[in-house]
């Protein structure tokens, strides 16, 4: 089968995968979903036919295991996301999942003998969705999970924990499913870029260099809530004119530090809000992300200040409280080289880019090293229906990988 036929059929696998949805209309797959498990369960089901030692471990991870027979065998995991954003595209983490699949399976058929064992994990829950906790799955597989957060709720007051327990998992179990530290050799993912680069400069894919780090604030602004016809002007305590201020001033530091950050106010929630009644409380998100770690903090410590100065002047006051932090992660540079070698010895030039949307390698890169490769997509649009990648991108990923993966087996072999 020559790389457009495989392409093709990695296409297919995307498209079946995309009918496993909350909604009819679109692509919703959030993690502990019932839609989420079916899409769990789907590809289990193409591992285990791919001969993979497969299983969903307790936190939802879709798992398969291709052992080497060298004794003492280090592994590689190749892996992305199945869980999506709301009204998601079809291939953002599902390819990269896919795709390992695919390389696995042409690997076993040439009846090569790796030196090293390869996992193919499907992430349960990179998008953070649902609980607002991003990378559950990848943290639970580098021993990094925070027990703190099983008592989160969603919408719906369901606790992490009682989500965990109704996918069949144990919360007690979760440390036990960690790759230990010293078994790890690497980790490589294949993603669209979500970014309209390669789209613009005409070529299919791309090594990343490294990750931006991201800093995510809830900011809640108390004012007072009054009758809209009968409190003056001048005289109201408007939470969301608090808010709508902040919001701008976020939009002004951005701007004003383009080249190296982007910050963004992503929901903005008016608590009893009614078109008769002044907004007393006012609660927004603030993501803020660099691929510099002092800038990520001096930008947070400017934006609590900016929204203080916001509230001393309004008379209101601010909670100010992060969410989560996530450190810049910088991609390995001899996995990196060896995936620039890929890309030359599969015909094309080879080119360096920066993510600034985070993935799963942020969290497996605090123990082993990672590397990236992104496909084009359609005009680098991302988190959205309209997302798309042609099948010959696709096929130009796989000829890459086939050629990684070769290469960092001849290179593991002279150790």
């Amino acid at each position: 089968m020559d790389h457009a036929q495989r392409a093709n059929a990695v296409m297919s696998r995307i498209h079946e995968l995309a009918c496993i949805s909350e909604d009819p209309h679109c692509v919703t797959r959030t993690f502990g979903s019932s839609a989420f498990i079916s899409g769990c369960s789907k590809v289990l089901k193409w591992m285990q036919e791919a001969g993979l030692q497969a299983r969903i471990d307790n936190i939802g991870n879709v798992r398969g295991r291709w052992p080497s027979t060298q004794p003492n065998a280090r592994t590689l995991v190749i892996a992305s996301h199945i869980d999506t954003v709301k009204n998601a595209g079809k291939f953002d983490g599902p390819l990269g999942v896919i795709m390992g699949l695919d390389l696995i399976t042409h690997l076993q058929q040439e009846r090569i003998n790796l030196p090293f064992n390869i996992e193919l994990i499907a992430f349960s829950d990179e998008e953070g969705v649902r609980f607002h906790t991003t990378y559950l799955g990848s943290t639970a597989i580098t021993g990094k999970f925070n027990s703190a957060l099983l008592d989160k709720t969603d919408s719906a007051g369901i606790t992490l924990r009682n989500a965990i327990k109704t996918m069949g998992g144990d919360v007690d179990q979760l440390a036990a499913d960690a790759i230990p530290e010293d078994e790890w050799l690497g980790y490589y993912e294949i993603h669209i870029e979500q970014g309209p680069v390669l789209y613009e400069q005409h070529i299919p894919v791309a090594v990343v260099q490294g990750i931006a780090g991201q800093h995510r604030i809830r900011v809640r602004f108390h004012g007072m809530g009054g009758h809209a016809g009968t409190v003056p002007m001048e005289m109201r305590k408007d939470a969301l004119c608090a808010a709508a201020e902040f919001i701008l001033a976020v939009e002004r530091f951005g701007l004003e530090h383009n080249n190296d950050l982007v910050a963004t106010v992503g929901t903005v929630d008016v608590k009893d809000a009614a078109s008769n009644v002044i907004p007393g409380e006012v609660t927004c998100t603030l993501d803020v992300r660099s691929t510099d770690q002092v800038l990520l903090k001096k930008a947070r410590r400017y934006l609590k200040d900016i929204a203080s100065q916001i509230c001393a002047e309004r008379q209101l006051t601010a909670d100010w409280d992060i969410i989560q932090k996530a450190k810049p992660v910088e991609c390995d540079t001899a996995l990196s080289h060896l995936l620039a070698q890929g890309i030359t010895a599969a015909g094309y030039n080879v080119k360096n880019l920066v993510s600034g949307a985070g993935h799963d390698a942020v969290m497996v890169g605090a123990v082993a090293p990672v590397c990236m490769l992104f496909v084009r997509c359609y005009k680098g649009i991302s988190h959205h229906p309209e997302e798309n990648v042609e099948v010959a991108d696709i096929a130009a990923a796989i000829q890459v990988s086939a050629h990684f993966i070769h290469r960092l087996a001849e290179v593991y072999k002279k150790r």
